[in-house]
């Protein structure tokens, strides 16, 4: 791989999410993805259930605060750091492990200082935080501030800036303000009529990749997107071309499971679509208030 790239030409991956038994989101959506796209990846639960909780009331397994840790400081220290090329954070099993995380971060990018970090803020969606608020506000205040690329859905964005955000122009102002260098909102209003879109933001640019919105989605579309997109931005792909081909990926794979009538997202069975995605987004240039008050 060439050096130039994001990483340094380190390809491994440490994701840190939810394991679920049962199912496609959390790390089973983001470890298949990023393996499938050629990754390899380091992967940490932050919880233990049998399947999404949007299914029902089950066993929730959530590691001691001390011993994951303990878990995280032990990859810290690991002989092979240097073959990690990015971190990847998602769900929260309980706040405290916010600041392990924080400490594995500082890790791997102080062996490897080319080496990104992703934050899912995971948090909440239309319906409002399903986190406890101390999880959330964790999320805010300790994993955003250190995130090279931060990919909150909009409702997740909206906590955070304490704002509401109706339309484009107040997502993408919210965005600006949230820190992260780069930002990529998904769940976000679009331009087409009955459509949603990923708007993505950096310090040069902001985009739109949508396409026709899915009634009743299945659960994991976020985790995905953050890990495919990742892996794209890995590859070497520029910014733009990375949001295209992720939205076309994810929305391929949802239009087809939706199809089938899954309950849960259909990776093993579209595994194709994450790296040939045929599925047709419309990407938009937006106006980029910071670059425009430069000008």
């Amino acid at each position: 791989m060439d050096e130039s790239i994001p990483g340094g030409g380190a390809r491994a991956v440490i994701v840190v999410s939810s394991h679920v038994a049962r199912g496609s989101v959390g790390n089973r959506a983001a470890v298949f993805a990023l393996e499938t796209l050629g990754f390899p990846v380091w992967a940490v639960p932050t919880v233990i259930l049998p399947w999404h909780p949007g299914h029902g009331r089950a066993t929730r397994i959530v590691p001691p605060t001390e011993q994951f840790s303990a878990l995280l400081a032990d990859l810290a220290r690991a002989p092979w750091l240097g073959e990690v090329g990015a971190v990847l954070s998602g769900y929260l099993g309980e706040a405290g492990q916010a600041e392990a995380i924080a400490d594995l971060v500082k890790a791997v990018k102080a062996k490897n200082p080319a080496a990104l970090y992703v934050c899912d803020p995971v948090m909440g969606d239309s319906g409002g935080l399903y986190v406890p608020e101390a999880t959330a506000v964790a999320l805010r205040d300790r994993l955003m501030p250190l995130a090279d690329i931060a990919t909150p859905n909009r409702y997740e964005l909206q906590w955070m800036a304490a704002v509401a955000l109706p339309d484009i122009r107040s997502t993408i102002a919210a965005a600006l303000d949230a820190g992260p260098a780069t930002m990529l909102v998904t769940s976000a209003p679009a331009m087409m009529a009955g459509g949603t879109g990923n708007i993505l933001l950096d310090g040069n640019q902001a985009l739109m990749a949508e396409h026709r919105l899915i009634e009743r989605p299945p659960n994991g579309l976020g985790d995905l997107t953050a890990a495919v997109y990742l892996a794209r931005i890995l590859s070497g792909q520029l910014p733009a071309k990375a949001l295209q081909t992720t939205t076309a990926a994810v929305y391929e794979i949802l239009a087809r499971t939706a199809k089938r009538g899954g309950d849960e997202l259909q990776l093993e069975t579209d595994a194709q679509s994450l790296s040939h995605p045929m599925a047709m987004v419309q990407l938009r240039h937006l106006l980029h208030p910071g670059r425009d008050r430069r000008a």
